[in-house]
């Protein structure tokens, strides 16, 4: 998995590192990150400095997915390192049990100093010791600060500024910042900017002790925030949107459906341009850490909730199996006890998070975990993923060479993106990834055996995992199927 580090290697940097103090967490996390917008990926075009330097100096999980492609739900699943129909959070509103076991109530119980600054999605006010955090400053708190500061100045003359975001009122080239414009504030007075300063403060008043502390930005989440120096950065005639092909007709949701090749172009760059802000912020943290000397003793983890989709089957959002939607970045650093520069290209997923840093950290395992740990000496690498996403009642695997999606067609919509056929039945879907790595050709009516091996592949994780398997009906398969993916959030 991890190549060049043992286990034995692991315990001999602990017995060297025996008079320090224990290891420090440093968790990033970005909202609406794809794995595909990062330089250290192959991206050419994204400017992440800041994600690559930390890439080369720590391990590359490539090939890393999220469980399901939804912030709540995914963002519970790292915490929980259970899959969100185990967690009880499978919609956007959901919020997670203040009884879950989470990773950090487990560092809390360790002696760690325990924080998180920024936007997680718990859907319950910001209180010390919220879900294992002795210190929560959530989007609520962070936002109450932001608005108390001085009033931000006013943009010189001739710079236009974004609207209020109101998605799905406005018209989606409005809300998607087509026009690449940016937030009406200069960089230091940015909500993300603030959040930073709160988070490297923290930093200095922990220093001395054995922290874990969570820094989670907002960037790039639409409307593709970025300060009014970032302005006109990328000329979107750099990017040409992904060509939409006849298969993806019925499936673009409704409001999609007048954007223009300008306007598609337009809100690549602005997504692009988000994503260099988010690196440049996680830049300063980073910097903070190395300047307080703490960097040598801190493992820094960085991920994102989910991905995203640029144009890709005509669609600008995360809400659906394709693979920019699921697929994210993840990098571990750990210096002198991860190897720098590696590339793990096997399959992982946002439920091995939580057991990997558990063993990292030296802590005990999180109870109820479903995920398996990424360090050596673990179980083989993964030969497929699993997702869900039941808000549309849809069910994805995916391995090397297929792609498997199933979706119930019985459930209305409430997300917003509903189609011109809201609930069409019963559907499945087959991509041969080797060949079509876009999704685009469904070839499942000439591959039986293998729809029924990926059936089975989502089956048995649901049959291991749910809280709900002793119920499972008798009948066929797609019965089973349709019995996991009905929500069930209390």
């Amino acid at each position: 998995m991890m190549g060049m580090l043992t286990r034995r290697a692991l315990l001999q940097s602990t017995l060297r590192s025996g008079a320090r103090q224990r290891p420090n967490l440093l968790f990033l996390i970005a909202d609406d990150h794809a794995g595909y917008v990062l330089g250290a990926n192959g991206n050419t075009q994204a400017e992440t400095p800041n994600l690559d330097r930390l890439a080369r100096e720590g391990v590359n999980f490539s090939n890393h997915f999220c469980n399901q492609p939804v912030c709540t739900p995914s963002r519970q699943s790292l915490l929980t390192g259970e899959m969100p129909s185990a967690a009880g959070v499978t919609v956007l509103r959901t919020p997670l049990s203040p009884d879950r076991p989470t990773l950090a109530k487990q560092l809390q119980k360790a002696g760690y100093a325990t924080a998180v600054f920024g936007k997680m999605h718990f859907n319950r006010p910001s209180t010390p010791g919220l879900h294992g955090f002795a210190h929560a400053s959530c989007e609520d708190v962070i936002q109450r600060e932001w608005n108390a500061l001085a009033p931000a100045r006013s943009p010189a003359a001739g710079i236009r500024t974004k609207p209020v975001w109101r998605p799905f009122k406005d018209p989606a080239r409005i809300w998607l910042n087509a026009d690449q414009l940016p937030y009406p504030r200069y960089e230091e007075e940015m909500r993300s900017a603030h959040t930073v300063r709160q988070a490297c403060k923290y930093l200095d008043e922990n220093k001395d002790k054995p922290f874990a502390l969570w820094v989670s930005l907002q960037e790039p989440h639409s409307p593709f925030d970025f300060p009014i120096e970032d302005t006109g950065y990328f000329e979107p005639s750099r990017f040409v949107p992904p060509q939409v092909g006849a298969e993806d007709a019925w499936q673009i949701p409704l409001i999609f459906r007048g954007l223009s090749a300008e306007d598609k172009a337009g809100i690549i760059a602005a997504y692009y341009t988000s994503v260099r802000y988010l690196d440049r912020n996680m830049g300063h943290v980073l910097a903070h850490l190395r300047k307080l000397g703490l960097d040598e003793n801190t493992l820094v983890v960085y991920t994102a909730d989910h991905g995203y989709l640029l144009g890709h089957h005509g669609r600008f959002e995360k809400h659906c199996g394709y693979d920019p939607a699921l697929r994210v970045p993840l990098i571990f650093r750990y210096p002198g006890r991860l190897p720098e520069g590696k590339k793990v290209t096997g399959f992982t997923e946002h439920i091995d998070v939580a057991p990997t840093l558990c063993e990292l950290l030296g802590v005990d395992p999180l109870p109820g975990f479903q995920g398996r740990s990424l360090t050596p000496g673990s179980p083989r690498a993964r030969t497929h993923v699993v997702a869900q996403y039941l808000e549309n009642e849809e069910a994805f695997v995916r391995t090397v060479e297929w792609k498997y999606v199933y979706g119930t067609g019985r459930r209305r919509r409430t997300d917003g993106y509903e189609t011109d056929n809201p609930t069409p039945g019963p559907y499945q879907r087959l991509y041969n990834i080797a060949k079509d790595p876009g999704e685009s050709t469904d070839v499942s009516a000439h591959h039986a055996e293998v729809v029924r091996e990926m059936q089975d592949l989502w089956l048995t994780r649901m049959r291991a995992t749910h809280p709900e398997a002793r119920r499972e009906p008798n009948g066929t398969r797609e019965d089973a199927l349709r019995f996991y993916l009905r929500p069930r959030d209390a």
